[in-house]
């Protein structure tokens, strides 16, 4: 996804040359929000939006606080993931706040995984 465009390959190698900066994510990194099937990915999802979506940025943010709200209820020890993912945001580095919630949702897989097997 280039600034809003879908862009899939092609039979053939292609290169791209981007001449401004605009919003990129690649394949591996674009999450549908049918995806978005946990507290966790919820969060992923809606800074994904803040990345690609600057115009309803207000709207973005009120939706990740609400979350984070959610999340750090119900699980107190995510609150170092959630800091790190909330400093990339208030710095505006959206990418890297994407990152950040890639370890978010890494944390949440070991912490259900640990509930699961205690049961």
């Amino acid at each position: 996804m280039i600034a809003g465009a879908v862009i899939s390959n092609g039979g053939k190698r292609c290169e791209l040359v981007i001449e401004n900066q605009v919003p990129i994510l690649r394949e591996k990194d674009l999450m549908r929000e049918s995806e978005a099937d946990t507290p966790c990915r919820r969060i992923y999802f809606v800074v994904q939006l803040m990345y690609l979506d600057l115009e309803n940025l207000k709207v973005h943010y009120q939706n990740y606080w609400r979350l984070v709200e959610e999340v750090l209820a119900a699980a107190p020890s995510m609150t170092v993931y959630v800091d790190r993912i909330s400093e990339c945001l208030v710095a505006e580095n959206y990418y890297q706040a994407l990152r950040r919630a890639w370890e978010l949702i890494d944390y949440e897989k070991e912490v259900l995984s640990r509930v699961t097997e205690s049961h």
